[in-house]
Parts: structure tokens; C-alpha cells; sequence
């Protein structure tokens, strides 16, 4: 991690999902840097932290357009009207086969991951136009490069959330607006202890032809500790993120995690029929 350094200017940046993992990280790393952070949390009890640490902190439920509405309201009088960075991290994981997602999971899952996200997002946009500048970062997933079994809902969240950033950074182009992708890996955090929580939810193991998959699934969300080799701490998101807000020229894309690099460069390299053998390989390496 970079030392901690003063700014030229104190930026004001907005972060998603601060409860715990990559948001708290991101949130209690760039306050030490001197930004101006407003971190977002779904429940009053999640905010305690973050404000014993002196971080100015509101509650935001991306499933609901009300909660945004008036998030970004507060957040913008508390900037005094000037938003530099946007971070989008507020995401989580349904697992399950596609197959054994019910309309409502599918739904659940795009509401936060997709929908809440852009139209914060939308609403940022407006506020950076007007002021002629701004950046917007999306935390995505290597599994927005690749799909792995029984992610299918996650999945195409992520690949949503790629496909709205690419164009994003067409349509905003001369704008002085930039997008950036985040893709990590593996990362310490709560993901899958909330995984197993909406999995419980709306799952059905034993009506389902996938029961013995399931089995194992649970036996990896259910491990303490890091379950897959490469598993980053949450800091490496954060190197990444410092990088998009900071430079002169931040990337469209930054990988995290071993997997990301070799996921992105087997998808280049590999025919699809390839591709498919080694993601499975990937799949039945997990359950053993």
C-alpha cells in the first residue's frame, strides 16, 4: 500500500457498501489519505465503526430509489455540491444454479447489483456534468470476464455492470467524466458468509438435481478463512482504486488477484469449447 500522502486538493468521494471487506478498506484508507469520504451502509448498526473512526457516513438501500434519492441529496449538500470520485462497491453473491433461481432471486440479485447501482450512478453522472469533471469506478469481478457453475446470478450481474461501463465510457466521452473497471478475485471479506445467507434463502437443496454440488458448496462458503488459493487482502482493491482516482491517465480495466490475470488471458487465448474444459476443471477442483 502507498504511504499515506496529503493532497493537493481534499477530494470528495462517495463509496458503497462500507460495512465490512473492500468498502471499509477503501473508506478508512482514503479518510487517513485525506479525502473527504462519505461511506454508504444499509443498516444504522454498520455505521457505528465508521464513525468512531471519523468518517462521515450515511445509509443507503440500493433496492430502493427513495433511499438513493435522499442519499444523494444529504451526500451532496454535505460535498457543498462537488463530487469527485464515485466508488461503486455495494454488491453481493446469490449462488445457485441457474436452473433453481426463482424469478424473485434473479430479481434481488439485479435490484442491488445492477439497477440501485446505476441509478446512483445516473444521478451522479448529472452533478459531474455540471461541474465538467469526475470519476466513476465500478468494483466488478473477474467473474464479469469469465462464468463459473453455480455463480449464474452473480454472474450476470457482473456482466451487466460491464457492459454498462464500457458504454458509459463511450457516451461520456470529452465529457471529462472517466469509467473504470475494478475485476478482483478472491478478497478477504464477508462475501461468502452473505452468500450463504441468500443461498439459504432461496435455495431448495433437496428437491434439486444439483443437491450433491450443493454439498460441497457449502462445505467451501461455509470454510473460515480464505477458501481459494490467491486470496488477496482487501488492501489490494484499494492500490487499484488509489490508482484510478489518482492518476492522470487511470485504466479502463485493473485486474486483482492471480486468478483475474489468468482468467483474462485464457479468455483471449483460448477457443470457447476450451475455455468452458478449464473453467469446469476450475468447478470440480472446488468441490473435492
Amino acid at each position: 500500500m502507498p504511504k499515506n500522502k496529503p493532497n493537493i486538493r481534499r477530494r470528495n468521494i462517495l463509496i458503497t457498501g462500507c460495512s465490512s471487506g473492500i468498502g471499509l478498506e477503501a473508506a478508512q484508507i482514503l479518510h487517513r489519505r485525506g479525502y473527504h469520504v462519505i461511506a454508504t451502509v444499509r443498516k444504522e448498526t454498520d455505521q457505528t465503526l465508521l464513525s468512531q473512526a471519523g468518517i462521515s457516513n450515511l445509509r443507503c438501500d440500493l433496492d430502493r430509489s427513495d433511499s438513493i434519492q435522499e442519499m444523494i441529496e444529504t451526500a451532496m449538500k454535505v460535498f457543498d455540491g462537488k463530487i469527485d470520485v464515485l466508488f461503486n462497491n455495494a454488491a453481493y453473491g446469490q449462488p445457485g444454479a441457474i436452473e433453481d433461481l426463482s424469478r424473485d432471486a434473479l430479481r434481488a440479485q439485479f435490484e442491488t447489483n445492477v439497477f440501485g447501482t446505476q441509478e446512483l450512478t445516473n444521478l451522479v453522472i448529472k452533478h459531474m456534468r455540471q461541474q465538467g469533471f469526475g470519476r466513476i469506478i465500478y468494483n466488478s469481478s473477474v467473474l464479469g470476464l469469465i462464468a463459473l457453475p453455480y455463480r449464474g446470478a452473480y454472474n450476470a450481474s457482473k456482466f451487466a455492470i460491464e457492459g454498462l461501463a464500457d458504454t458509459l465510457r463511450l457516451e461520456l466521452k470529452g465529457t471529462g467524466i472517466t469509467i473504470s473497471l475494478i475485476e478482483p478475485g478472491p478478497i478477504t471479506s464477508q462475501f461468502r458468509q452473505n452468500a450463504f445467507a441468500k443461498y439459504q434463502q432461496h435455495i431448495d437443496k433437496n428437491t434439486s438435481a444439483h443437491k450433491a454440488s450443493y454439498n460441497a458448496m457449502e462445505r467451501r462458503l461455509l470454510t473460515p478463512g480464505p477458501a481459494a488459493p490467491f486470496t488477496l487482502p482487501a488492501n489490494a482493491v484499494v492500490e487499484k482504486l488509489l490508482h484510478a482516482i489518482e492518476s492522470d491517465n487511470p485504466k479502463i480495466r485493473y485486474y486483482v488477484t492471480f486468478p483475474t490475470y489468468l482468467f483474462a488471458y485464457l479468455k483471449r487465448l483460448l477457443p470457447n469449447r476450451a475455455l468452458d474444459w478449464f473453467l469446469c476443471k476450475v468447478s470440480r477442483n472446488e468441490q473435492q
